[in-house]
């Protein structure tokens, strides 16, 4: 029976130690192909290259995996994937992470990891982003790889919705911490920013952007909630962002 092809792509980088999980379990579920930034590009958001040319070399981190470092953006990894490594075979499914640190609610807006995923899912692939609630450069993602691998089953074995994606984010607990997974909708929060001044050492002024999350979301049946409460979250979403509510107050623009 022929192998399902699986893509894995990230935002922070292809020698980061969340991509190299998610491949551990990837290779054991189908062929994988690992397109991958060569640098940290987290908060990219859905950015794509156009002033500047890409590269795309061979690298061999992941031993006889066929993986390439990307000198674009998530975005990118995935355009090059499907248009240039792949060579017209279409993914059966696209992975992005595990991304060290949340996507939880709006930072689905700012994220590369997620990105990768919807660049995928507007090519009709289904595609998953994951997450782990650890910032750390040695976060440990052992716990998470029985829930990443669950997930992915359960994607490649009943497919999805197309233009969709899941926006997975795993709380950073032991496996045996963790109470189970929950399906939720978007927390409505977002992060009040400040930007701290500088003066560097040729005397210029420069900006450090900082800020705290704000949750203004007190549903039990959100991300931020379960994340919070020992839950994997497992959010449906997808890149149409027409506000369905406000057709019928703008109508009379029409008239």
């Amino acid at each position: 029976m022929k192998k399902p092809i699986i893509l894995v792509a990230n935002d922070d980088g292809i020698t980061a130690s969340g991509i190299r999980a998610l491949v551990e379990v990837a290779k054991t579920l189908g062929e994988v192909i690992v397109v991958a930034p060569d640098s940290p590009q987290s908060g990219m958001g859905h950015a794509i290259t156009i002033s500047s040319p890409i590269r795309l070399h061979p690298n061999d981190v992941f031993g006889d995996i066929e993986a390439y470092e990307c000198s674009g953006t998530p975005v990118d990894c995935v355009k090059l994937a499907k248009h240039v490594v792949l060579k017209g075979r279409s993914p059966d499914l696209c992975v992005s992470g595990i991304n060290h640190g949340s996507n939880a609610s709006i930072n689905i807006i700012y994220s590369g990891t997620l990105s990768a995923a919807m660049e995928a899912s507007l090519e009709g692939i289904p595609s998953i982003g994951f997450s782990l609630l650890d910032y750390r450069h040695d976060a440990n993602f052992e716990h998470s790889k029985p829930f990443v691998r669950k997930i992915m089953e359960h994607v490649l074995e009943h497919g999805m919705e197309k233009g969709s994606l899941l926006n997975v984010n795993l709380p950073k607990l032991q496996e045996k911490e963790i109470k189970g997974i929950k399906i939720c909708r978007q927390a409505d929060a977002r992060w009040v920013e400040e930007f701290t001044e500088a003066t560097d050492p040729r005397g210029q002024k420069y900006y450090w952007l900082t800020g705290r999350f704000e949750n203004l979301d007190q549903g039990e049946d959100t991300d931020i909630w379960a994340l919070e409460n020992g839950y994997i979250s497992v959010v449906p979403s997808m890149h149409d962002l027409t506000n369905y509510h406000a057709l019928a107050s703008l109508t009379s623009l029409e008239k």
